[in-house]
């Protein structure tokens, strides 16, 4: 799943793309920018490709109705690499309910607790929120108490039932 969420700083808002992976709630691809551009999620589709070479015809990418979303640019980076591209209907609340569960986590563990004076510092914050607390230290309930990154490598050479 991908979404994009913003927070102000002094100098201007910050945008963050996110692909969550839904298996492991990892965080595979991210991006942070200035602007809500298509290259801001196409970014983190990019990352997402490369951290996780998805096989063809067998990945969804799925995301809501945005605009950066039904850009050629994000569509043709999704289909190039073989993802299948997903949205969601308008106005569905549960469509996304993943990935804004994520970001009302992070809204409460991070964005919350501070004033920012900088992009730069929040981007910073952003970064170490979703590489090492999210990823590799945040145990989650629905991964039985494992962090994204234990529950991956617990769960990856076992054989298909």
């Amino acid at each position: 799943m991908t979404d994009i969420t913003e927070h102000p700083t002094r100098e201007g808002k910050v945008f963050c793309a996110v692909v969550l992976d839904t298996f492991s709630r990892r965080v595979v691809g991210w991006s942070i920018d200035s602007r809500p551009t298509a290259s801001l999620v196409t970014n983190a589709l990019g990352m997402a490709i490369d951290n996780r070479n998805p096989t063809a015809g067998e990945t969804v990418i799925h995301s809501d109705q945005g605009t950066q979303f039904t850009s050629w640019a994000f569509t043709q980076r999704a289909i190039d690499s073989g993802l299948l591209p997903s949205m969601g209907s308008v106005g569905d609340c549960f469509d996304n309910a993943m990935v804004e569960s994520f970001w009302s986590r992070m809204q409460v563990e991070l964005l919350d607790r501070n004033r920012w004076r900088t992009r730069i510092e929040l981007a910073n914050a952003i970064f170490e929120y979703l590489e090492i607390w999210h990823n590799r230290q945040r145990r989650h309930t629905s991964l039985g108490m494992l962090t994204p990154i234990e529950f991956k490598a617990r769960h990856q050479h076992q054989p298909a039932a």
